[in-house]
């Protein structure tokens, strides 16, 4: 008797039209992101649309072409041309979108007109993460992963390199253009005065463009470098005239008179070097950049390192494709990137505050990233657990004062490598490092800082290896922070879509 198998014709009609809802399970992420669609504020979306003429071709609908953008980044699929045939091949695209199929273009599009909402949705699920548990901010876990700029480091440049480019490209051009006079001579020979021969040569071109482009990063480069100097002679001329008066307050004639003159002396150099900061970024085409952080929520941006003439130092570098990424050390060497901060908190490993800055360093972003997780969530968190990488005098006497059970790593330890645990009564004259130094060492410090690596570090394998998250698509620091907040917001929308499974 032989085997009979299950019909298939892939040609079959169906005699009644299905319902796209019978295409996914029905705890499908796809029916939990429509039904949180209905809790997320869309109305900053939604205005741009009311500005608009109602008449021409009609927009997607807003809230269809949110969840399509929050799915795709919940499945690792963040490329407008992959989420495009998605719609057309894959069951849970079409369901969601309606079985409808915007183009690459018009996602694209979307995604760019409406980032800052986009990143807006961070606080909303957080919100709503914190009314389903699953924050409670009794541990979090700070940490920053580099993650590639769309950008190759082979596309940055140091000043000093510039300047040896620059002088080289301009010999060959020198040396071009008289073989290109020698050619003309002998074309007006063959062809006769007046009479066309051919274009400019291909490579006398290729060696103009280059050189504009050069030059044109080099004035950015520099520009950016006074900016940071201004910056610098600012604050000193600050510092300079409240020494001023408090002189002048404590009556000692002599002593005010000389900190006057310094204070006249800050002034002039840093009104100097205000001047100096402008005419180069007019040079350059560009608007005024200032390195001063002055809100506390602002994290910080790249100082480039300066010469006392407010020119960058030879070492200094930009990059022609993303200007405001930078060259960073990685897990797997050194990278064009962003460095990208999260804290976590311990419950669920949802994260409750992010940032991006193109800082090197972790530990000037403990302040402000302290500051978002209090606006995010309305609390201070009660036990702070950060890596070696945030450890400085200032940031351990900012938690003192604030009275922040805090847990920060003074040494980098081998992985594995626990400290030595310590001994006998602490001393009484202990600065913050070596009282931090021996909470660690001790039993229950040992413990809570171990709690680190199930917090934090698994939240960045997540994003980085489970959805292939691991690159930017969009460039410059203000695109770039809104596209971390589109990852971060789907990491805390899986986070909530889990939890909702299992209390079903």
């Amino acid at each position: 008797m032989s085997k009979t198998f299950r019909p298939w014709n892939p040609e079959q009609t169906l005699l009644l039209p299905p319902s796209p809802v019978d295409w996914l399970p029905e705890n499908h992420l796809v029916f939990f992101l429509l039904d949180l669609a209905a809790e997320l504020d869309l109305g900053e979306i939604h205005a741009h649309y009311r500005q608009k003429d109602p008449r021409g071709e009609k927009a997607y609908d807003p809230r269809m072409m949110v969840v399509l953008l929050l799915y795709a980044y919940c499945v690792g699929l963040p490329s407008s041309r992959k989420i495009e045939k998605a719609c057309w091949e894959d069951a849970a695209f079409r369901v969601l979108t309606g079985n409808q199929q915007p183009d690459h273009s018009r996602i694209s599009d979307f995604r760019r007109r409406h980032l800052d909402a986009l990143a807006g949705l961070f606080v909303q699920v957080l919100r709503l993460c914190q009314k389903a548990g699953l924050v409670s901010l009794g541990h979090v876990a700070l940490d920053g992963t580099k993650i590639r700029a769309n950008a190759s480091k082979h596309k940055a440049m140091s000043h000093e390199r510039m300047l040896r480019s620059e002088r080289q490209l301009e010999g060959e051009m020198r040396a071009l253009l008289r073989k290109a006079e020698i050619i003309d001579v002998q074309e007006d020979g063959q062809y006769g005065k007046g009479k066309r021969g051919d274009e400019l040569p291909e490579e006398l071109q290729r060696r103009s463009s280059r050189l504009e482009w050069i030059r044109k990063a080099k004035a950015e480069l520099e520009a950016e470098a006074a900016a940071a100097k201004a910056t610098q002679r600012q604050e000193q001329a600050e510092a300079a005239e409240r020494e001023a008066v408090e002189a002048e307050a404590s009556g000692d004639e002599q002593h005010s008179k000389r900190a006057a003159r310094r204070a006249r002396g800050a002034r002039k150099r840093a009104d100097d070097a205000q001047k100096l900061a402008i005419d180069k970024a007019e040079a350059a085409g560009l608007d005024l950049v200032s390195t001063a952080v002055t809100d506390a929520l602002a994290m910080p941006q790249r100082a480039l390192p300066t010469d006392a003439a407010s020119n960058p130092k030879p070492s200094a570098q930009r990059n022609f494709t993303d200007p405001d990424s930078h060259i960073l050390k990685g897990n797997d060497g050194w990278i064009q990137g962003y460095n990208c901060q999260a804290a976590v908190d311990g419950d669920h490993q949802v994260i409750v505050a992010i940032g991006v800055s193109n800082q090197p360093s972790d530990a000037v972003h403990l302040l402000p990233m302290l500051e978002r997780i209090h606006a995010n969530t309305g609390r201070w968190p009660e036990a702070l657990i950060t890596d070696a990488g945030y450890c400085s005098t200032s940031n351990l006497e900012v938690c003192e004062q604030r009275g922040l059970e805090a847990y920060i790593s003074t040494s980098r330890q081998q992985h594995g490598q626990r400290p030595r645990p310590s001994r006998g009564p602490a001393p009484k004259d202990l600065d913050p490092r070596g009282r931090m130094d021996r909470k660690l060492r001790s039993k229950a410090g040992q413990a809570f800082y171990a709690l680190r690596k199930t917090i934090v570090e698994p939240v960045f394998g997540q994003i980085k290896g489970s959805r292939r998250l691991n690159r930017f698509l969009l460039r410059g620091l203000e695109k770039v922070d809104g596209e971390w907040s589109l990852i971060t917001t789907t990491h805390n929308i899986l986070k909530l879509f889990r939890a909702s499974l299992a209390t079903a």
